[in-house]
């Protein structure tokens, strides 16, 4: 449904996009990762015609985006970072409105408006100014209006950022049920929690380029069965231990986590920091999670800490 190869964009002489490849199968959802600077709104700029590339071809439903741009966004959605709701109008306005802007007649509008506030459980707020709404609901009939003429591709660009963890949760559920009636998503986040939950397959983008693709599961048995977490008393143990464990990454505080796989390697660590005379306070085993997946790759600890 979307085809992506050799995507290549430059701004002002640098270069921000190296050659970018991506498939997403028509029903399925992707999500794409990566550091801040990565090229991942660039990306999403291209793929929904806003920008137009140095280089590459991009085919969503098999329409080209430069040369059939028209065709290409009759047949997506995009939520973007920020809301584009009028926040002083009802939810059923805005539907309403964004019908007609999209061509629709008045009563298919006022239809098509009723309907998507069944589905995306605010009929109760219909009426109400969208200045009243939680965050979680505003973002719902975000979703909503990129859903007013039934688009089989949505551009989901951080649809959850800022919203409290139960409203990220309904949003999560929302996106579910329109998963379930076939659309094709392509989703941004900073939630790495949300690409596992949601991602079908997961795309790492860094430097421009996509470092790593694979589902979940897949990209997690890259990095090692589990993680020992070690925590250090002193800050000296600490940075002797950061010597010998080459291979280890630090964590919050005087903490280490190394990729092991299995008892064997639990060992070798323990013993290797015993002959270094570097104590260890506590220590953990852990299964690897997206976090540990996009530190390997990328060298950032987390996606909200270096976007």
């Amino acid at each position: 449904m979307i085809e992506v190869s050799g995507l290549r964009k430059a701004f002002g002489g640098r270069e921000v996009l190296g050659g970018v490849d991506l498939t997403v199968e028509r029903g399925s959802v992707v999500s794409l990762l990566g550091p801040n600077g990565a090229g991942k709104s660039t990306t999403v700029r291209i793929l929904t015609t806003l920008l137009a590339p140095d280089a590459g071809t991009v085919r969503i439903g098999g329409f080209d985006v430069v040369r059939q741009a028209p065709d290409v966004r009759r047949i997506i959605g995009v939520t973007g970072q920020q809301t584009g709701v009028d926040r002083l109008l009802t939810g059923y306005e805005n539907l309403v409105m964004m019908g007609r802007l999209f061509r629709l007649g008045a009563a298919a509008a006022r239809r098509r408006a009723t309907e998507l506030l069944e589905r995306f459980d605010l009929t109760e707020a219909a009426g109400r100014p969208v200045k009243t709404y939680s965050g979680g609901m505003e973002r719902r009939l975000d979703l909503a209006i990129s859903m007013i003429t039934a688009p089989p591709v949505l551009f989901l660009d951080e649809p959850t950022t800022g919203l409290d963890p139960r409203s990220r949760a309904g949003v999560w559920e929302t996106v579910r049920d329109l998963l379930a009636g076939g659309v094709t998503v392509l989703l941004t986040t900073q939630y790495l929690e949300e690409a596992d939950e949601l991602a079908d397959r997961v795309a790492v983008i860094d430097g421009g380029r996509v470092v790593a693709e694979g589902t979940p599961a897949s990209l997690k048995q890259r990095v090692g069965s589990e993680r020992l977490d070690l925590t250090f008393a002193t800050a000296e143990a600490f940075e002797v231990a950061r010597l010998v464990l080459g291979e280890a990454h630090a964590g919050e505080g005087l903490v280490l986590n190394v990729p092991v796989d299995g008892a064997r390697d639990v060992r070798e660590v323990l013993e290797r920091l015993d002959r270094a005379g570097a104590d260890v306070a506590d220590l953990a085993l852990t299964r690897p999670s997206l976090d540990d997946v996009f530190l390997s790759l990328t060298g950032s600890p987390t996606i909200g800490a270096a976007r």
